[in-house]
């Protein structure tokens, strides 16, 4: 093989290489993703008054209308996302968060064995439907100086069916408000 044919062979892979690095720089340049100011994640947390009490527009609708159309097997599943710090079953062990079970009509901060912060151990008095309705709403808002780092569900009607489902754990469930049993009530399961 003469030197003219090694030149060609060796021009040849140059100009590859020199192509390909051409189409890398520039896609680089188009299809470049764009860095974040600040490095990590952006959590969707909603925002809060200043007043810390929920949004006005969560409070047009009262807990009473939205349990009438509140399902029991949806507030199971909506729960779920409860599961990473409570038990729902009884006689269940305090994780994060303590144990549910029973949890409507409960006296607060009363579960045996779970270290409740200092601002819930003051607020005092029972789990009402109403006050589990603000609690889930916005934690902090309700309870200001708590423990509990959950955002809140913002939706009526998923908190509706949560608290449907809490109300079930228990061997006495509380009566659900009256407009709710007149709306039908939940479905017991």
């Amino acid at each position: 093989m003469d030197s003219f044919e090694v030149n060609k062979i060796l021009g040849a892979v140059l100009g590859t290489c020199l192509c390909l690095l051409a189409i890398n720089i520039a896609a680089g340049a188009i299809f470049a993703p764009e860095k974040p100011a600040k490095p990590g994640y952006e959590l969707g947390v909603p925002e809060q008054p200043p007043s810390g009490k929920p949004a006005e527009q969560e409070k047009q609708q009262p807990i009473e209308q939205l349990l009438a159309n509140a399902d029991m097997k949806r507030g199971e599943n909506s729960a779920k996302k409860c599961q990473a710090c409570h038990t729902f079953n009884k006689g269940g062990r305090n994780l994060v968060g303590p144990n549910l079970w029973g949890v409507v009509g409960r006296q607060r901060a009363s579960e045996p064995g779970f270290n409740y912060s200092g601002a819930m151990k003051a607020k005092g008095g029972n789990w009402t439907i109403e006050d589990l309705n603000q609690f889930i709403t916005n934690p902090r808002g309700f309870i200001p100086g708590t423990n509990m780092t959950f955002a809140g569900i913002p939706r009526g009607s998923d908190r509706a069916d949560v608290i449907t489902y809490l109300n079930s754990l228990s061997d006495n469930p509380a009566p659900l408000p009256k407009a709710a049993e007149a709306g039908g009530g939940a479905k017991p399961q």
